[in-house]
């Protein structure tokens, strides 16, 4: 509860609805709920390890640029 309420108060912080499912994630169908957000978000990176997202690195659309935790951490401290 308590990392629920400082994300609600967080400037960088935005709570998005996705309108569509786009069912993209066929080896783990729980998976779709964080791409749909991603997609609906309009997020720059979709930050995960889980080797079930790797078949969407290629799609041509929706264009999801989806990279692994130390490709972020490197990414954000430059």
């Amino acid at each position: 509860m308590i990392v629920y309420s400082i994300l609600s108060v967080a400037p960088n912080v935005h709570f998005t609805e996705p309108n569509f499912k786009w069912q993209l994630v066929d080896l783990d169908p729980d998976d779709n709920k964080f791409v749909d957000l991603t997609i609906a978000g309009n997020a720059d990176y979709l930050v995960t390890n889980d080797k079930y997202f790797n078949p969407l690195k290629s799609l041509d659309f929706p264009v999801l640029n989806i990279v692994l935790i130390d490709e972020f951490k490197r990414i954000i401290l430059g």
